[in-house]
C-alpha cells in the first residue's frame, strides 16, 4: 500500500458523460459514505475505488477502507482494458486488511470470522489470477496465521522466489517460517539476504536478526541489530522488548534498571503486548509485590490467544498465589498452564508437582517431576524431589530408582548434606556399609564447611548401624556422644530434645542387653519406665529377656501389662501367642494372632502365624482322616493371603513349600524352598527344609552337607535341634560312626535331654550289632561294641525307670524290646570275644612272621647292594688307570709326531737353499758382477737358515704344548661324550672350529712374515768375489748331503714309531671304548658330576691356548725384528 502510484497530495474522480473531474485532497478526505455514494453514481472505475480506499486506510479509517473496497466488488466499473488487475488488486488488498484484523483480534469467533472473509476473497482471486506474485505473497502471509499451513505458505514463498530471487517479501516470510520451526540459522540467512536485497528495509528485518541472534547465543550481536531497530523505528515494540531481556539477563543493578526502564517505553507503546505484560510481572515477582504480578498477568492472559504466552502467564499467577499460601488457586493456575504448553514449558511442571505433594498425591506428583526431569536430565532439584519420592515407595523398583537418583544428586552436587543424609537413610534397609559411608560423607561436610555441630539424630543413626553390624564399641561410643549434645540442648527444647533423649536412652539399653548384660539393660529400660510408664517398648523387651531367661510366666506378666495400656498393639499380641507355641499350646496362641486380625485384616505377621499353627497341627496324631485335608486347606489359605499381601514374603513362600511336602509333592516343595533361598540367603528354615527333601528323596550325602553348611553358617553347632536332624541323615545313610559323634556334641549342649539319649542308645545298639555280625571284627572293635551295648541297656532301662519311654511310641519305637535286645547280645559276647581274641592272636603272629620277612629281605638287598659297590668302585679304579696309560701313551705319540713335522721343515728349507745356491753357482757368468751377487746371496741365505732355524724350534716348542693340550680334551671328550647329548656336541665342534680359524690365521700370519722376512733379504744382498762363492757352493754341497742322509735316517725312524704308536693307540682306543661301554650306566653318574668341571678345564684350556697364541704373536714379531736389526747389521759390515 506505500506504492508510489498512491503518493500523490489529491484523487481525481471523473464526472459521468462529462470531462469534468472532482478532486479530492487525501490529506482531508471527506465522509465516506458521500465520497462512496458519488463513486456509485458516477460509475468510477474501480482502480479510483482502490486509490480511495488506501487513502482512506493511510488516515487510519479503516470502517470507510473496508465499505468503499466491499462496495467496488458490484458497483465498480470494469469496462476498461486491464481492469482484471485491478479487481484482483482490490480482492488481495481487503483480505489482507481481514488478514491483520484476525491477527490482533483476541476474540476467537471474531478471529475466525475474519479468516472466513479473507479465504472468500482469497478463493475469489484464485479465480482472476491464482499465480500472481502480489496475490501469491498475500495469501502466503495469510497462511502464516495458522502452523499448520507453514508448509503451503513456504511452497508459495518458493514459488515467488523462483520468479524473482530478490523479492523481499518473500524472503522475510522464508525466514518467519525458518523461526517457527526453530531454524534459526536459516532464518538469520534470509533476513540477511532481504536486507541485502533492500538496504532500506524496514525495522521489521533487523527485529527478526536480533531474535535469530539471540536463540543462536549471539547476544552482543543481537543487542546491535535491536539497536537498529530502534534507531530505524523508534517505537519498534519488539526491538524494546528484546533489548530488556537482554539488559535483565545481565543481572546487575544498573542493567536491571535500564531493563525495566525500556519495558516501561514498550509498555507505554503498547500496553497491551503479553509479551511486555508477562516480563513485567515477572520483575514485580522478584520485588514481591504480587498484587501487581496478578494484574498484569491476568491483562496479559485476556490479551492473547497464543498458547505458549498464556502458559507463562498462568505460570506467573500460580507462583504468585504459591508464595502467598494459596495452593488451591496456585494448584489451578500451574494446572492450566501445563495444559496449554505441556511440552516445552517445564516450571509449571515443577510448581504443580509441588502442589501435588502438598496434597499426598505422591504418584502423580512423580509423573510431573519425572516430565521436568525428561526434558532437563540434569536438574539437580527434580531428582532430589523424585529420590524423596521413590523412597518413600513400597515398590522394590521405585526403592533402587531412588537410590540412583541420590547417587546421581551427591555426584552433581557433592556438597549436599540433605543429599547425604536421604542417600544415607535410604540404604539404611539393605547396605549398611553404604549407609555408614553416606553418614560419614555428611558428617565430613558438616565439620569442614558448614561448619556446625553434628545433630545428635545423625549420631543415633550411626549407632544402630554399628549395632546391627556387631560392633558394639562404635555404637555405644555414638550413642554416648548424641546423648551429651542432647543434654546439652534440653534447655533450648525440653519437648524435641526430650523425645530424642528417650530414644537414645532406650538404644544405649538394648546394646547393653546385646551384649548380654541384662542388669545394666534391665536398669536403663526401668529407668525409662519411670519417667515414661507408658514405653511399651521397654515392657516388651524386659518380657523378652525374662523369656530368653526361661521365665516364662513373668514374661507372659510383661506381656499382658504391655497390653493394659493398648489392646490394639499387635508386638504384645504377636509375643503372648509365641509364648503359646513354644509350649505347643496351639489353642491359646491361634486366638492370640486372630485377636490381631481384628484389627488389621491385612497383618501378614498373624496370618503367616496362623498358617504356621495348622501346619503344626498336621504333625500331631490325629483319628479324624479328613481332619488334615482340612488344615492342609487352611493352612494353604493363610499362606495365600500373605502372598496376595505381600508378594515377597518368604516366609509365607516357604509355607506353600512345606505344605506341598506334606502332601508328598517333593520336587515342587524343592522348587519353592530353592526360589525362596536364591531370595535371600539368610534364612535358616529353607535350608533345614531342602535338606529334609533330599533326605525323603534318599539323597542322603548333599542333604547331608546342607544340614551341616546351615550349621555352620546359622548356629555353630549349637543347636539340637539341627543336630538331630544330622543324626538322622547320617543313620539313614548308615554312617554309624559320624552319627554316633554327632549325639556325643549334642549331648554335651543338653546333657538332661531324654531324646537325645534314646537316640544315642539305637545308634550304640545298631552300631554293636554291625560289629558283632562282622565275623572278621577285631579284639578292640568287639570290646568298644560290647561297651556300647551295656551304655545302651543302661539307657533303655534308665528311661523305662523314668516313664520316659512312651514318649517314644509315636516314633514306633519300644524301649522294653530294645533293652530285651541289648540282653540277647550281651549275652552272646562271651562267644564273640574269643572269637575276636583268637584272629587278634592270629593277626599278630602273622604280622610278627611278616616282619621277620621283611628284615631279612632288607639284609640281602643291603648285602647285593654293597657288593654292587663294591665292583662299581673297581671297574672304576680299572677305567681310570686304563684312562691314563691312554693319556701318557697318546702324550708320547704327540710328541714324536711333533718332533718329526719339526725335521721335515728343517730339512726342507736346508736342502732347499742349498739347491738354490748350487744353481747359482752353476750357471754363473763370467762377469765379476754376477760373482759378487752370488756370494752375497750365500751369506744372505747361511745368515736366514740359521734364523729360521731358532724361530722354527720356539715355535715348534709351543705348537707341542698347544697340541698335547688339545690330545688331553679330545681324550677326555672321546672317554665322556655321549651320543644323545647334542648340545655338547654342538659345543665342542665349534670350539674345533674356533681353534682351527685361530690355526689358521696363526699359519697367514706367519707365512706373511716368512715372506717379509725373504723380501728383506733379498734388498739387503751385496755382490762380493766369484772365488768366495764357489768356496761358499762348495761348502753347501757337502753339507747339503749329509743334511739329506740324516733325513733319511730320521724319516725311516719316525715311520717305524708311527706305525707303531698308531697300532698301540688304535689298540688301547679299542679296549676304552669296550670298557665305556660296558660300564656306561654306572659312569653316567659320574659324568653328570665331571660334566662341569671338564667344561671348566676346557674354557680354562681355551683361554691359556689364546694367552700362548698371543705369547706367540709377540715372539714371532720380536725374532723378526732381530733379524731385521741383524740384517741391517750385516749390510752395513758388508757395504763397509
Amino acid at each position: 500500500m506505500n506504492d508510489a502510484e498512491y503518493t500523490s497530495g489529491s484523487i481525481e474522480i471523473p464526472l459521468k458523460d462529462s470531462d469534468e473531474v472532482i478532486e479530492l485532497g487525501l490529506d482531508q478526505l471527506p465522509d465516506g459514505d458521500e465520497v462512496l455514494a458519488i463513486l456509485i453514481q458516477e460509475n468510477c472505475p474501480l482502480h479510483v475505488w482502490i486509490r480511495l480506499a488506501i487513502g482512506y486506510y493511510k488516515q487510519a479509517k479503516l470502517a470507510d477502507f473496508v465499505r468503499i473496497l466491499e462496495a467496488s466488488r458490484t458497483s465498480a466499473n470494469t469496462n476498461y482494458r486491464g481492469y482484471e488487475k485491478d479487481l484482483l488488486k482490490a480482492l488481495d488488498t481487503l483480505a489482507a486488511h481481514y488478514v491483520q484484523m484476525a491477527n490482533k483480534e483476541k476474540n476467537k469467533e471474531l478471529k475466525k470470522d475474519y479468516c472466513s472473509k479473507a479465504t472468500v476473497l482469497y478463493t475469489s482471486a484464485d479465480k482472476i489470477s491464482m499465480y500472481d506474485s502480489d496475490h501469491l505473497l498475500s495469501r502466503a502471509y495469510f497462511c502464516l496465521l495458522d502452523s499448520d499451513k507453514l508448509d503451503q505458505a513456504d511452497a508459495q514463498f518458493n514459488f515467488v522466489l523462483s520468479t524473482n530471487a530478490y523479492n523481499v517479501a518473500a524472503l522475510v516470510g522464508k525466514a518467519s517460517i525458518a523461526f517457527n520451526k526453530k531454524d534459526y540459522k536459516t532464518s538469520l540467512n534470509y533476513y540477511k539476504k532481504a536486507l541485502k536485497t533492500n538496504a532500506n528495509a524496514p525495522a521489521g528485518v533487523r527485529l527478526g536478526m536480533g531474535l535469530c541472534f539471540y536463540k543462536l547465543g549471539k547476544v552482543p550481536k543481537a543487542k546491535l541489530a535491536f539497536e537498529r531497530a530502534l534507531e530505524l523505528d523508534g517505537q519498534c515494540v519488539g526491538a524494546l522488548i528484546g533489548l530488556s531481556i537482554i539488559e535483565l539477563n545481565n543481572k546487575t543493578s544498573e542493567s536491571t534498571k535500564l531493563g525495566v526502564d525500556l519495558l516501561s517505553k514498550a509498555y507505554k507503546l503498547d500496553s497491551k503486548n503479553p509479551v511486555i505484560l508477562n516480563h513485567l510481572a515477572n520483575h514485580f515477582f522478584y520485588k514481591k509485590e504480587y498484587q501487581k504480578v496478578q494484574q498484569l498477568a491476568m491483562h496479559a492472559f485476556h490479551n492473547t490467544e497464543n498458547e505458549l504466552i498464556r502458559a507463562e502467564t498462568c505460570y506467573q499467577l500460580a507462583r504468585s498465589y504459591h508464595i502467598q499460601g494459596d495452593y488451591d488457586q496456585a494448584f489451578q493456575y500451574y494446572y492450566q498452564a501445563t495444559q496449554f504448553n505441556s511440552s516445552s514449558f517445564i516450571l509449571p511442571f515443577f510448581g504443580l508437582g509441588q502442589m501435588y505433594l502438598h496434597r499426598n498425591d505422591s504418584e502423580n506428583a512423580a509423573l510431573c517431576f519425572e516430565k521436568v526431569l525428561k526434558s532437563s536430565p540434569n536438574n539437580y532439584e527434580a531428582m532430589k524431589i523424585l529420590g524423596s519420592i521413590y523412597s518413600n515407595s513400597k515398590e522394590a523398583e521405585k526403592k533402587e530408582m531412588a537410590k540412583a537418583n541420590f547417587k546421581k544428586v551427591t555426584e552433581l552436587c557433592p556438597d549436599d548434606v540433605e543429599a547425604w543424609i536421604e542417600y544415607a537413610q535410604l540404604l539404611e534397609s539393605h547396605d549398611i556399609q553404604g549407609a555408614l559411608n553416606a553418614y560419614g560423607i555428611a558428617i565430613k561436610i558438616l565439620k569442614e564447611n558448614v561448619q556446625e555441630g553434628i545433630p545428635p539424630e545423625i549420631l543415633n543413626n550411626v549407632g544402630s548401624l554399628y549395632f546391627r553390624t556387631g560392633n558394639f564399641d562404635e555404637s555405644k561410643r555414638h550413642f554416648e556422644n548424641a546423648l551429651r549434645l542432647v543434654n546439652n540442648e534440653l534447655m533450648h527444647d525440653k519437648v524435641y530434645y526430650g523425645a530424642i533423649q528417650t530414644t537414645i536412652e532406650y538404644n544405649i539399653a538394648r546394646l547393653h542387653e546385646a551384649r548380654h548384660e541384662y542388669d545394666m539393660a534391665e536398669k536403663s529400660y526401668r529407668q525409662i519406665l519411670s519417667r515414661h510408664p507408658q514405653y511399651i517398648d521397654c515392657i516388651l523387651r524386659i518380657g523378652c529377656m525374662c523369656r530368653d531367661r526361661g521365665q516364662i510366666h513373668e514374661a507372659s506378666e510383661w506381656f499382658k501389662e504391655a497390653l493394659r495400656f493398648t489392646q490394639t498393639q499387635p508386638n504384645s499380641w504377636s509375643l503372648l501367642g509365641n509364648l503359646h507355641m513354644d509350649k505347643e499350646q496351639l489353642g491359646p496362641a491361634q486366638n492370640q494372632f486372630e485377636r490381631i486380625l481384628k484389627f488389621n485384616e491385612q497383618d501378614t505377621y498373624a496370618l503367616c502365624a496362623l498358617g504356621n499353627i495348622w501346619l503344626h497341627t498336621l504333625y500331631q496324631p490325629s483319628k479324624e482322616k479328613d481332619k488334615g485335608k482340612r488344615h492342609e486347606q487352611r493352612s494353604l489359605q493363610m499362606y495365600k493371603s500373605v502372598l496376595k499381601i505381600d508378594p515377597r514374603n518368604i516366609w509365607a513362600a516357604n509355607g506353600v513349600g512345606c505344605v506341598l511336602a506334606h502332601k508328598g509333592l517333593l520336587n515342587e516343595a524343592r522348587d519353592i524352598f530353592a526360589q525362596v533361598r536364591e531370595a535371600t540367603a539368610d534364612f535358616s528354615d529353607v535350608w533345614l527344609n531342602i535338606a529334609h527333601i533330599l533326605v525323603e528323596q534318599k539323597q542322603y550325602i548333599r542333604a547331608i552337607q546342607m544340614y551341616e553348611n546351615c550349621a555352620k553358617k546359622f548356629y555353630k553347632h549349637t543347636n539340637t535341634q539341627l543336630l538331630l536332624y544330622l543324626v538322622r541323615a547320617l543313620f539313614r545313610a548308615n554312617r554309624l560312626l559320624e552319627c554316633k559323634t554327632m549325639l556325643l556334641k549334642a549331648r554335651h549342649v543338653a546333657p538332661d535331654d531324654t531324646l537325645l539319649m534314646f537316640n544315642m542308645a539305637l545308634v550304640q545298639q545298631k552300631l554293636a550289632r554291625q560289629v558283632m555280625s562282622d565275623n572278621k571284627s577285631n579284639l578292640k572293635a568287639v570290646q568298644s561294641a560290647m561297651y556300647d551295648l551295656k551304655s545302651a541297656w543302661k539307657t533303655f532301662s534308665y528311661l523305662i525307670m523314668s516313664g520316659e519311654s512312651d514318649r517314644f511310641r509315636e516314633f514306633k519305637v519300644d524301649a522294653k524290646m530294645e533293652a530285651k535286645f541289648c540282653e540277647d547280645l550281651l549275652s552272646q559276647g562271651k562267644y564273640h570275644l574269643t572269637r575276636a581274641e583268637r584272629i587278634d592272636q592270629e593277626e599278630k603272629e602273622m604280622k610278627r612272621k611278616q616282619e621277620q620277612e621283611i628284615q631279612q629281605l632288607k639284609l640281602k638287598q643291603m648285602q647285593e647292594e654293597m657288593q654292587r659297590e663294591k665292583e662299581l668302585e673297581e671297574k672304576r679304579l680299572a677305567l681310570e688307570q686304563k684312562r691314563a696309560e691312554f693319556i701318557k701313551s697318546t702324550q708320547s705319540l704327540m710328541i714324536v709326531e711333533a718332533e718329526k713335522k719339526s725335521a721335515k721343515k728343517r730339512s726342507k728349507k736346508e736342502t732347499g737353499e742349498v739347491v738354490s745356491s748350487a744353481s747359482e753357482s752353476d750357471t754363473a757368468e763370467p762377469k765379476s758382477s754376477k760373482a759378487k751377487k752370488s756370494k752375497s746371496k750365500k751369506r744372505r741365505t747361511a745368515d736366514n737358515i740359521s734364523d729360521n732355524d731358532q724361530a722354527s724350534q720356539d715355535s715348534q716348542e709351543a705348537r707341542m704344548s698347544k697340541s698335547k693340550k688339545k690330545s688331553k680334551s679330545r681324550i677326555k671328550n672321546s672317554i665322556l661324550s655321549d651320543d644323545d647329548d647334542t648340545q655338547e656336541d654342538s659345543d665342542t665342534e665349534k670350539s674345533k672350529s674356533k681353534k682351527k680359524k685361530k690355526k689358521t690365521s696363526k699359519s697367514k700370519s706367519s707365512s706373511k712374515h716368512e715372506s717379509s722376512k725373504k723380501a728383506g733379504d733379498y734388498k739387503s744382498r751385496e755382490y762380493i768375489s766369484s772365488s768366495d762363492d764357489e768356496d761358499q757352493e762348495a761348502k753347501n754341497a757337502a753339507t747339503g748331503d749329509e743334511s739329506q742322509d740324516t733325513n733319511h735316517d730320521t724319516q725311516d725312524n719316525l715311520s717305524d714309531l708311527e706305525e707303531q704308536n698308531a697300532d698301540e693307540t688304535m689298540q688301547n682306543a679299542e679296549e676304552i671304548e669296550q670298557d665305556v661301554e660296558e660300564e656306561e650306566g654306572s659312569v653316567a653318574e659320574e659324568e653328570e658330576e665331571n660334566e662341569e668341571g671338564d667344561n671348566q678345564v676346557e674354557e680354562q684350556e681355551e683361554e691359556q691356548e689364546e694367552e700362548e697364541d698371543e705369547v706367540d704373536k709377540e715372539a714371532e714379531q720380536e725374532q723378526g725384528n732381530e733379524s731385521m736389526v741383524q740384517d741391517e747389521q750385516q749390510s752395513e759390515e758388508d757395504n763397509e
